[in-house]
């Protein structure tokens, strides 16, 4: 653990600088597509997971370039393909991240609010980290990279 925890602390040294740089929507999408997957990494998103990803946003000096009720919306589009079907839900959401697969500055900002987003509860889970290593195949990124 305290290895993931030195890599987080140096993943956001700049972060702040670097989700600026990328503010559109797409980033905003696979980032929130990317909270989506891991949310529901344990079969099903409850208040709980909204509340941490919505909670950790907002408080984020980083992510708070993202509008609220953006973030929200786009939460719950990605959150109702989950609803329809896990497989659909993390197709979508993974389609979302993919269009970053050649970029991996962003796919590393992704991966780390992904990691914080796990770790908000004190309790990155094994079914957190191993959707989070899916993310990062998708990203063509190495889980090693982040301690996964």
């Amino acid at each position: 653990m305290s290895t993931f925890k030195s890599w987080f602390t140096s993943a956001k040294t700049g972060l702040t600088d670097q989700v600026k740089k990328f503010q559109n929507k797409d980033f905003l999408d696979a980032v929130v597509a990317g909270c989506a997957v891991v949310a529901a990494a344990d079969g099903s998103i409850g208040n709980q997971e909204k509340e941490k990803m919505i909670g950790y946003i907002s408080r984020s000096e980083e992510l708070k370039v993202f509008d609220v009720s953006n973030v929200i919306a786009r939460f719950n589009h990605y959150a109702s393909n989950f609803e329809f079907s896990g497989l659909v839900g993390k197709q979508e959401a993974m389609k979302a991240i993919g269009k970053f697969s050649n970029k991996p500055e962003v796919g590393r900002i992704i991966i780390a609010v992904c990691c914080a987003i796990g770790a908000a509860d004190g309790d990155f889970d094994d079914s957190e980290k191993r959707v989070v290593r899916d993310i990062c195949a998708t990203l063509s990124l190495n889980p090693a990279e982040f301690s996964l």
